[in-house]
């Protein structure tokens, strides 16, 4: 009996790396928030709300009182976004890239087809 072929699993590299990038964003999100609740005063809703909306590139929803709460949504919002595009890349890249290569084999195999097809149609017509 012929088995059906196994499917290529993550190798254990790429389920690091992915898990230390969401951790990475974990992290971010937590010193985020306890930031806000602590310089702010915000209540946790409102701080995991402010940062999540920093850490997507959304921007600040709601207004900040003090300086060292602008100061530190400033530095956040660039850590955040940051550990974002981070975690995007780590995750997303390998895949885009094996597609591509797909892809490409795909496009070269289509045009070795077409041209021993557009040949042998030519030799066909100068017999």
């Amino acid at each position: 009996m012929n088995s059906p072929p196994a499917q290529p699993s993550p190798s254990p590299s790429r389920k690091g790396r992915v898990f230390y990038a969401f951790s990475g964003i974990a992290a971010v999100m937590v010193v985020g928030i306890v930031g806000f609740h602590q310089i702010e005063g915000m209540n946790w809703v409102n701080a995991f709300y402010f940062e999540s909306m920093l850490a997507t590139g959304q921007g600040p929803p709601l207004t900040l009182n003090t300086d060292a709460g602008k100061l530190f949504a400033s530095v956040m919002g660039f850590v955040s976004v940051g550990a974002v595009f981070t975690t995007l890349v780590i995750t997303l890249a390998p895949i885009v890239a094996q597609l591509w290569r797909e892809g490409l084999d795909r496009v070269e195999k289509d045009a070795k087809t077409l041209e021993r097809e557009f040949w042998s149609e030519k030799k066909e017509a100068d017999e």
